[in-house]
This record gives C-alpha cells, structure tokens and sequence, in this order.
C-alpha cells in the first residue's frame, strides 16, 4: 500500500512539475534578464519559480547537485562509464580529473530512455580552495569540450532531471590542442622534453625536440598568421606563428629551410618549412625545436598541446545486467575504493554478505552505493548477485519494512508476525530482506526473528 501511495505521489508531483516548469517558460525572470544561464541553472530557477524547491523531491534535487561537488570521485583518462538514473532517488554524479594547461577535455553522454531525458554536464575549474564554472552541455548535445587554459584540477558534475529514468554511457578522454608539428611524426619522436638542461646545466630546454629526417615538412601547428622568419645563432633558420585564438607564439627552429613569409595566413597541417640542423643544432641530427610562448607569460610546456595517447577506452566488463540491482561481497572481506583501481586508495574494508546496491560501472569495478550513501568501486570478481538467500527467517512480531539501513529511515511496509523472509546480506545490524511478495526492504531482526 505504502509503495502504491509513494508512486501516486510521485505521479502528481511530476504532472505538477510538466504543468509549472512549461508555464514558467513564458516568461523570462530577472536573473535570466541580466546574464545568461546554463541550462542546469535554467532548471533549477525555474523549480524554484514554481515553488517546487520546498517540496521534498525538489530539495533532494538541488542538494544532490550541490553535495556532488563535494563528494566527487576521482578518475584517470581515457575514462568509460555506464550506469542508470533511477526516477524515484534524485542524484548528481561528479568525476575529478588531473589536466594539463594544452589539453582539451571531450566528455560524450549517450543517454537510452523510454520517456526523453535531460542530462546536465557541467565543468568546474578547482583550485587554491576555490572552484568556478567553466563549461556546461546537455544531453541534447551530447558532447561537451573544453581546452584547458591552466594546470589545476576539474571537476565535471552529470545531473539528469527529475522523476525521469534512464541508462548512461559517459566517456571522458582529453586530446592534443595542436596538430603534431612535424610530418608524419607523432609524441613517441620526441627525444628531448621541457626542463632537459642545456649548456651544462646553465639553462633548461624551453620546447621539445622531434627527430626526423632532413628536409622532412615542419607543418603549422594551428590556423594562424607568420609573424616572423628570421635566422638567429642559437636558433639558426626560425619561424614565428601567431596563434592569436589561445594568445601565444609557436616557434620552430633549426630549419633546414623556410617555406613561409611574414604575414601570410596558414592553416593547420600547412608546410612550413623543412626540418634540419642549423644554429646551436649543427653537431646534432636533423630535428625541429618545438616551442610555445604565452602573451605575457613567456614559455609553457608544449608536450601536452601535441601529445596523442595511444590508449584505447577500456571496455566495461561488468555484468550490466546488475546496475539497479543489489549486490553483495562475496569473499571474507573487501576492500572499497573511491577510484576504480587496486593502487587507489582503500575507502573501507567490508565484511562478507555486505549488500550494495549497482548503481554503474567502468572497466571491470562496479560503481555501488554503499547502505550508508555514499557512492564507491568494487571489483566484481569479489561480489555476487544478492538473489540466493543467505538465510530464512521467521519474524515473531510485526515488522517494519524499512526502505534505508538506518533507525530513522521511513516505513515503506509492515510484515506480519509468523511471515518467512530470506535473508539477501546484512550492515551495521541491519539485513536486507525479501518478502513473500519479492519487495526488498531492511529490517533489524533482533528482537524479531528465529532461524530456520
């Protein structure tokens, strides 16, 4: 009865919801009058327009945006996800990633849903305590793409609407800013990187070095305008390209000779001239010395504006078939990260029988939120379908259904005195139950129940 009295709920709010939010549309408030908004603040003006802010699911929604800021997990590149959002449990993911100014960060969602579902990605720039917004996209778009202009880490938050479900594929992966300067050569030429010491350790190497054949083409990096070719000692035969787009200089030196002219316009891939071994180059081979200058910032290290990864996306090896469903641990005890990997650190150590609930997953570690909310990885190798019971018992009192593992949570039902459950796992004193009519539940057997 509780249950059918919850989804009647939710039914009336979501209709609320339709009605208000498409009413809402015509008109344009102040805040989105003076600055433009992104379409997740564009959502939420507009529940909080509607006054559905200060119903319960409302709440749950902007909470869960806001707390998944704080409890974001971290993730190395390339990165693959796939998951499901429930339409009844309001919830916000968020992914850190280390980056490197020269990157850009590419983020794809592919969202399946019988109903259509937006989704919210939104990119935040951390540092020195602070965070600031930087880039946004939806679902409608489904790719968000952002070059990094500084060396901190970011944080990217994915939020689906609410009372809507569905299932999400999300990949981050981070890609060269520039195309590779040298023809037909690719990060693996590199023989000397930024900081290598020059001159007996008097100065430290401002580029990188890519070896090649003489009179191989050294190409534009970007679209951009020559703003100087001219030979110098240590440089010898050089180029200047202005990328004013990202407000730098590209400089390439040790040319063998000089194909372009001051002020002409090229595009990306253009031969700018040919790769040789002239200045400070003369007792070495033939090699084009990479460089970037910021505006006002001097040198900046070019690795990662051409640095291709040869790493493929790994392929989700978990059984999808889980996600939304109960799992447990299956071994005496393991280990729960915060990051899908053995050399992450151990967030807790669970017992056996231990329920968790799939909520995704990535490569072969289930995302699972934990009896007590929070959200982490397992490996699936050491967890199993909570299907088989663990144990039958018979309650000797009436007995609350409880829908959360803790001694506040709501009553979502009653079983009745002489009623057999079985037992699916059990946390912090609590067991997670099915009923003879198959609905799963927690309750604290202690003073309820005799084995069979």
């Amino acid at each position: 009865m509780t249950t059918k009295r919850n989804s009647f709920i939710n039914y009336i709010f979501y209709t609320l919801l339709l009605l208000l939010l498409a009413g809402c549309g015509k008109e344009q408030t102040l805040r989105g009058v003076f600055r433009n908004q992104t379409p997740y603040e564009k959502y939420a003006t507009k529940l909080k327009d509607a006054k559905l802010d200060e119903t319960a699911l409302g709440k749950q929604w902007l909470q869960a945006g806001q707390q998944a800021l704080q409890d974001s997990i971290t993730v190395t590149l390339p990165f693959k996800e796939t998951g499901y959002f429930a339409a009844d449990k309001p919830r916000a993911l968020a992914y850190r990633v280390e980056t490197q100014r020269g990157q850009r960060l590419v983020v794809n969602l592919e969202v399946k849903a019988r109903e259509q579902l937006q989704v919210f990605m939104d990119l935040y720039e951390t540092g020195n305590g602070n965070i600031s917004h930087v880039a946004f996209a939806d679902s409608t778009s489904a790719t968000l793409a952002y070059e990094v202009k500084d060396e901190q880490q970011h944080l990217l938050r994915v939020q689906p609407e609410l009372l809507r479900s569905g299932q999400y594929t999300l990949t981050i992966q981070s890609e060269p800013t520039l195309a590779f300067p040298v023809a037909g050569k690719s990060s693996r030429n590199i023989a000397s990187i930024w900081g290598d010491p020059r001159d007996a350790g008097a100065r430290r190497h401002e580029g990188i070095d890519v070896f090649a054949k003489r009179g191989a083409p050294a190409i534009a990096a970007t679209d951009g305008v020559i703003r100087q070719v001219n030979t110098t000692p240590r440089g010898g035969k050089v180029v200047w390209l202005t990328d004013s787009d990202r407000r730098q200089s590209l400089y390439y030196a040790h040319l063998d000779s000089q194909l372009v002219q001051a002020g002409q316009r090229v595009q990306a891939g253009d031969t700018i001239g040919l790769i040789g071994n002239t200045g400070n180059a003369r007792t070495t081979g033939p090699h084009l010395h990479f460089g970037i200058y910021r505006y006002g910032q001097g040198a900046t290290n070019p690795y990662p504006y051409v640095y291709q990864s040869a790493e493929k996306l790994p392929p989700v090896r978990i059984d999808a078939t889980q996600i939304s469903h109960w799992i447990r641990v299956a071994t005496k005890n393991a280990n729960i990260r915060l990051q899908p990997s053995t050399s992450s650190e151990v967030y807790l150590q669970l017992p056996q029988h231990t329920p968790l609930l799939v909520t995704g997953g990535t490569a072969s570690w289930y995302r699972v939120q934990l009896p007590n909310g929070s959200e982490a990885y397992i490996a699936n190798s050491i967890t199993e379908p909570a299907t088989k019971p663990v144990r039958l018992v018979k309650l000797t009192s009436d007995t609350d259904l409880l829908d959360e593992a803790h001694a506040q949570a709501a009553a979502k039902d009653s079983i009745s005195a002489g009623t057999s459950v079985a037992i699916l796992g059990t946390y912090n004193g609590f067991e997670l139950v099915r009923n003879a009519d198959g609905q799963l539940g927690w309750i604290n057997l202690t003073p309820t129940m005799s084995l069979r």
